[in-house]
């Protein structure tokens, strides 16, 4: 029986185009959606997954890729816990893109120890394998590097999804400054509470947005 209950928050980045929301959808909603609908701002889904003792509630924030809706991260990025990048294994410039974005996050998200912030690395469309631009070597080698989880996955068939957003989830719930409760003296209702007021602060900043951004 779980003896913690653990609420974070993850941020999914990376430039647009590489299916960011593919892989959010394909992991909460278990379907791929093949309409291309670029995200505007930023859009959440939530998840509760039980990991060993913990039993963790997931709100997973899905961002825009556009240059234009970038300056919005600082009211994202806020109080997150873990943060995935994604880049596309078929467009190399997307995952020469990563250590920007990952910069970015750390410059805005108001984290006091950057350097144990929890990230992972998620190389999507590894179905193209003939269109392959990014070796599995190369970007393990720079996950390695810079600390990361690493993964390649595929939205259209969920390989690895799961099992990568499932080791990130497990770290960051370890992490001092995750939010846990113990769950026999949890007021179920302030946990509720808890929940329903990061999505309202989160909501308020995206200023209505919404929408998909797809592979």
């Amino acid at each position: 029986m779980a003896s913690k209950k653990v609420l974070l928050k993850i941020i999914i980045l990376g430039e647009s185009g590489v299916g960011k929301t593919a892989i959010l959808h394909k992991y909460v909603m278990g379907k791929f959606i093949e309409e291309h609908k670029a995200t505007i701002g930023a859009d959440f889904l939530t998840k509760d997954i039980q990991i060993k003792d913990k039993s963790i509630t997931l709100q997973i924030w899905d961002t825009a890729g556009q240059e234009r809706f970038q300056s919005l991260g600082n009211a994202f990025y806020r109080g997150a816990d873990a943060c995935v990048l994604v880049y596309d294994a078929t467009n190399k410039d997307t995952f020469r893109k990563i250590e920007e974005w990952k910069n970015n996050f750390l410059d805005q998200c108001g984290t006091e120890n950057p350097d144990k912030f929890p990230f992972l690395l998620l190389g999507n469309k590894i179905d193209l394998e003939d269109r392959r631009a990014v070796t599995t070597r190369e970007a393990q080698q720079w996950a390695e590097q810079n600390e990361m989880i690493f993964y390649e996955t595929s939205a259209l068939n969920g390989n690895n999804i799961e099992s990568a957003l499932t080791k990130i989830s497990d770290i960051a719930s370890e992490m001092d400054t995750a939010p846990v409760f113990n769950t026999q003296l949890i007021n179920h209702e302030d946990f509720e509470e808890k929940l329903a007021g990061d999505e309202t602060q989160s909501a308020d900043a995206a200023s209505g947005s919404c929408g998909c951004e797809l592979l």
